[in-house]
């Protein structure tokens, strides 16, 4: 899908985003990382580091989550809730697992630093944080999460990071001085023990002083403009069957509301919604969104309050406020059976009408976990019966209907690197299908599949799975 004009976000508020939704899909506060970022720089100050070192030890510890979504999988299998056993993880209340070792735990790791490291080079950011990004859980090439002898090539900001943010995430769980003395046991291991003595006098006023609103952001590059589908991506590596999920409904919307007419000042923010109302999905945990069957009451109050972080995400970043509030309403109907503010008719107007029918449209013709996707022909049959008992837009299901037929498929960008057979299994790979799924889909044997994996490793420069996808995605080849 190409980039239109209106689907750009500044560097600064696509960081800001990104840092909320790592924060989410870690079960942490939606402010921890912007707290983290504010001690890192402090300590970065305080131990010696010049004005724009310390703008980029800020940028590391904003996006220190951001490759989280591409893990929730293996995490998942791991602790059964990526969310709240991956919180536990951090704050150090983890009851016994048997499934986590070092040997498992490594990959995953390995795999965030990555997802992490690739997600600054797209957003253009200084080659010191995406090397700060790609270290930050531990050196790649020692194969070892905790650094123990600080080798002089590992950024400075990595253990400004780190222990900003285990002081951040334990000190609300064990307060300051559990946390000082947790943080000691890590002294010379996870971090400098010099480091943590700079800390120490300053912990708590510097703890304190988060209470106080902060200052604005002074980082040279924020105006700088880049796809707003970098988020949108991002989201999804969380759950791979929705691989480009919201770019599909940011092209659907934008056809359906030209086709019925909307103005042009109605219509713009329409894509942008698109591609940010899955912000809150961040927040529950996988086995939820894959579970067969109904969902039982628990379940549904967490789904429930997906529309309301990404509600919450336009309150911490201003300027994605507007579009943010819309795109929270795309799981709104007529008849007030959406959530998460159970709105009625009176309430939405044409743009969320047409947003929630474009939205529900593709999400019929998208395979899911749970049942195979539905062809057109259904998805506008089962689309107009919902519309005629109330729930959706008569008119909206009509405009998406039509836009749907009217458009071919996107053809994905021709890159003479690749070969179509390449291309194919790229295109099923990164809907989370193993090699053998891609194969018996593809006709051909589960070893050829890896060949081609390897292959796409290589011309991709990635070294995972989620990682590939996110750069197949950003150069246009899915």
């Amino acid at each position: 899908m190409a980039m239109q004009p209106d689907e750009t976000i500044t560097v600064e508020d696509a960081v800001q985003v990104l840092a909320m939704v790592g924060d989410l899909s870690m079960g942490l506060p939606p402010d921890h990382s912007i707290r983290t970022a504010r001690l890192a720089a402090r300590l970065a100050e305080e131990n010696g580091d010049g004005a724009q070192a310390c703008t980029g030890t800020r940028l590391v510890a904003l996006l220190r989550w951001s490759g989280s979504t591409a893990t929730a999988v293996g995490f998942a299998h791991l602790l059964g809730d990526d969310v709240a056993g991956r919180h536990a993880m951090v704050t150090r209340t983890l009851g016994g697992s048997g499934n986590l070792t070092f040997a498992n735990v490594l990959p995953l790791a390995q795999m965030q630093c990555e997802v992490a490291g690739d997600i600054a080079a797209l957003l253009g950011l200084p080659g010191d944080v995406e090397e700060s990004l790609r270290q930050l859980f531990g050196s790649h090439h020692r194969g070892d999460m905790q650094d123990a002898l600080f080798s002089p090539s590992i950024p400075r900001a990595v253990f400004h990071v780190r222990l900003a943010g285990d002081l951040e995430v334990l000190a609300p769980a064990h307060g300051t001085a559990g946390a000082l003395r947790l943080i000691g046991e890590r002294a010379g291991v996870k971090y400098p023990a010099s480091l943590v003595q700079r800390l120490l006098p300053h912990a708590q006023d510097w703890l304190d002083a988060l209470e106080e609103p902060a200052c604005a952001a002074d980082y040279a590059g924020h105006d700088r403009r880049v796809p707003l589908s970098i988020v949108a991506d991002v989201i999804e590596l969380k759950l791979p069957w929705l691989t480009g999920y919201a770019r599909r409904v940011a092209a659907l919307v934008r056809r359906a509301a030209a086709l019925a007419g909307m103005l042009p000042l109605e219509e713009r923010p329409l894509a942008r919604a698109a591609l940010l109302h899955g912000i809150g999905r961040a927040a529950v945990p996988n086995a939820v969104w894959e579970r067969p069957g109904k969902l039982d009451k628990d379940d549904w109050d967490r789904v429930r309050k997906v529309p309301f972080w990404t509600a919450r995400a336009g309150n911490q970043v201003p300027a994605i406020h507007a579009e943010a509030t819309l795109g929270s309403c795309v799981y709104e109907r007529l008849d007030g059976s959406g959530y998460f503010r159970k709105a009625r008719a009176d309430a939405l107007g044409m743009q969320e009408r047409m947003l929630a029918a474009a939205a529900a449209h593709v999400a019929l013709c998208s395979p899911r976990p749970w049942r195979p996707a539905h062809g057109d022909a259904a998805a506008a049959t089962l689309m107009t019966a919902q519309a005629a008992a109330g729930r959706f837009d008569r008119r909206a299901v009509e405009a998406v209907i039509a836009a749907a037929r009217a458009t071919a498929p996107p053809v994905p960008r021709r890159d003479a690197r690749f070969s179509e057979r390449e291309i194919e299994v790229l295109r099923h790979i990164s809907q989370g299908e193993t090699s053998r799924e891609a194969a018996r889909a593809l006709r051909i044997s589960p070893a050829s599949v890896r060949m081609h994996v390897d292959s796409l490793f290589d011309k991709l420069e990635s070294t995972s799975r989620p990682a590939m996808t996110l750069k197949a995605l950003a150069r246009g080849l899915l």
